[in-house]
């Protein structure tokens, strides 16, 4: 995977512009699921990790070692967690989510 800095190619665009690989990571399977797994400054083992991804070992060793070359989740002795630039990408998440109930709910009652 190219860095954010390598100008390289990644998946969906020629330029390799740091949002472009950015993006080109975080929709690969369970990336998303994995930091959001690890917010709140949890640590978790891989195991922990893939029983809260609801995973296998294959998929999530693949995007842990993604996201560790991305700099966005960090391992040490207690387990996996977010690194200070996967808070920050996490943080930049929250309002997303936050309309995105506000968005489910209102499909919802839609249906009703």
């Amino acid at each position: 995977m190219p860095t954010p800095k390598s100008r390289r190619c990644t998946r969906g665009s020629a330029t390799g512009r740091p949002i472009m690989v950015l993006l080109d990571l975080l929709g690969r399977r369970m990336a998303l699921r994995i930091l959001w797994e690890l917010r709140d400054e949890r640590r978790l083992t891989f195991r922990a990790l893939q029983e809260a991804a609801e995973t296998n070992p294959g998929v999530l060793n693949a995007r842990l070692r993604e996201l560790r070359e991305a700099h966005l989740v960090a391992h040490e002795d207690d387990g996996y967690g977010l690194t200070r630039e996967g808070k920050e990408l996490l943080n930049t998440f929250l309002p997303l989510h936050a309309w995105a109930e506000k968005w489910a709910a209102g499909v919802q009652s839609r249906r009703r």
